[in-house]
């Protein structure tokens, strides 16, 4: 069994009820780590960054500008936020995920499943292992991955401006209300570890009724 996080221990103690203890705890893995959902976000992201950045050069005057008129300030800055956006597509959503992973605690204990993240605000998701319908296992590399306690939801055709839903996909450490622990080392052990705790909990049920 992997060692138990000191600082996660520390973190979860608040949140732990009077009868519970800790199984196991973790955090997601600091490196970028590449998911199958930027199979189609990195090209979208390029192509944003992209179209923008030539879009603002031309408004600059950088070409086609054969009258050599004055450049249109107006829209200029109108392409600012196209441009940051863009490049928070390309590169700047590593950088926030790396930042909040620092602040991602996961948790297993002899009843639930919680995840912790300190970021701007605390944010605590949790759910009790009797009642985890689903155990999704997906795999990355060297022994690291993503153990998912619901099925995955698909991308809502929504804007991508979108509060409740499009910009949680260019987020890869935002919560939501069921625990995600991702990327996470020993993915194997953590799998096993939650599966059986899950099965002994809900035997104890079948008995007790």
């Amino acid at each position: 069994m992997s060692q138990i996080d000191q600082e996660a221990l520390h973190t979860v103690q608040t949140e732990l009820l009077s009868n519970e203890t800790i199984l196991w705890t973790g955090r997601p893995k600091t490196s970028v780590i590449f998911h199958k959902q930027d199979g189609y976000l990195i090209p979208f992201s390029l192509l944003w960054g992209g179209f923008a950045i030539f879009w603002e050069a031309g408004v600059a005057g950088y070409w086609g500008n054969t009258a050599n008129t004055q450049p249109s300030y107006f829209m200029m800055l109108w392409g600012i936020p196209f441009i940051v956006i863009g490049q928070y597509f390309i590169w700047g959503r590593f950088f926030v995920a790396a930042w909040k992973k620092q602040r991602t605690f996961y948790v297993v204990s002899n009843q639930r499943v919680i995840v912790i993240q300190n970021g701007r605000n605390r944010k605590v998701a949790s759910a009790y292992l009797d009642s985890l319908a689903t155990l999704i296992k997906e795999n990355s590399s060297g022994g690291t991955g993503t153990l998912r306690f619901a099925p995955m939801q698909p991308i809502p055709m929504q804007p991508i401006w979108s509060q409740k839903s499009g910009w949680g996909m260019w987020d890869g450490m935002s919560m939501d209300d069921v625990p995600v622990f991702r990327d996470i080392e020993d993915l194997d052990l953590v799998y096993h570890l939650v599966s059986k705790q899950r099965e002994t909990l809900r035997a104890a049920k079948s008995i007790s009724f």
